[in-house]
């Protein structure tokens, strides 16, 4: 059983392993490639910082709670992005005629697009969000019980399987729009910005879009106000941070009906 699991893997190691060894072979691209992504994720932070320090309190959170909430939020997002985020790149392997390679390959097709191109760049701005997320944790008073604990972890692991998610819907949809990015990352990265505002200060359709549609609220402002011990508005009390995991798995299968549907829909690059 251990050595047919290690079999099956040893694709994916030996792709991901030769592509950050390519990364590596030039410094001084690899070194500018890795500031630029630091830079974006300094200046994401830099927006929230400046809109929360010129105001008391947005949404019913000051500046130390913002920063448990752009913590959470875009670390659930790097995270994500760094292990998914290139399948924003299918149109361009359709166009090319790149998709239909994986298709003569043993392996799933999405996990084969999950390993095609992973960017240590990412790296950096993984460690900005983290970074603001562990200054957010010092700087709140927040009672560390047992549940807040599971909480915290579960939450981590929900936003980025819910972020993850959204790549692979918009993956699926690109079958059919084929130049369609701009459209699918309205869904993916504007889902990252809209999890960095407290949700509480959106119109009630936007509630339900990014608390129940797209379920990025459950990446931070509910567990942000659960573990603060705010009470939340009525769309979106505190308790439901608890359902992070139920709003993934809606995601997911969400993720995998769109891949399923638009690689049926495929019919070969046509070169």
């Amino acid at each position: 059983m251990g050595e047919t699991h290690s079999s099956r893997i040893a694709p994916y190691r030996a792709v991901l392993a030769s592509r950050m060894r390519a990364q590596r072979a030039y410094p001084l691209s690899f070194a500018t490639d890795v500031l630029s992504a630091l830079l974006i994720g300094l200046m994401e932070f830099a927006e929230m910082w400046v809109i929360f320090h010129n105001v008391r309190q947005l949404g019913g959170l000051d500046l130390n709670a913002m920063l448990l909430l752009f913590g959470m939020s875009n670390t659930c997002f790097a995270v994500a992005d760094m292990i998914v985020g290139h399948a924003d790149t299918l149109p361009t392997y359709i166009r090319m005629g790149t998709l239909d390679a994986f298709y003569l390959r043993p392996q799933p097709l999405l996990l084969q697009l999950m390993t095609s191109d992973i960017q240590l760049r990412r790296v950096a701005r993984i460690a900005v969000a983290a970074t603001v997320l562990a200054f957010g944790l010092a700087r709140n008073d927040i009672d560390w019980s047992a549940a807040h604990l599971v909480l915290f972890v579960v939450t981590l692991m929900s936003g980025i399987a819910i972020f993850a998610g959204l790549f692979v819907c918009a993956a699926g949809v690109q079958f059919f729009l084929i130049d369609g990015a701009e459209l699918t990352n309205s869904f993916t990265y504007g889902g990252s910005y809209a999890s960095m505002q407290p949700t509480s200060v959106f119109p009630t359709p936007m509630k339900l879009v990014f608390g129940f549609l797209i379920p990025v609220a459950f990446t931070s402002y509910l567990p942000a106000i659960a573990l603060l011990g705010l009470s939340g508005p009525a769309l979106l009390p505190g308790w439901l941070a608890w359902a992070a995991p139920v709003a993934a798995a809606w995601v997911w299968a969400a993720a995998l009906f769109l891949w399923r549907l638009g690689t049926r829909h495929y019919q070969g690059g046509g070169g």
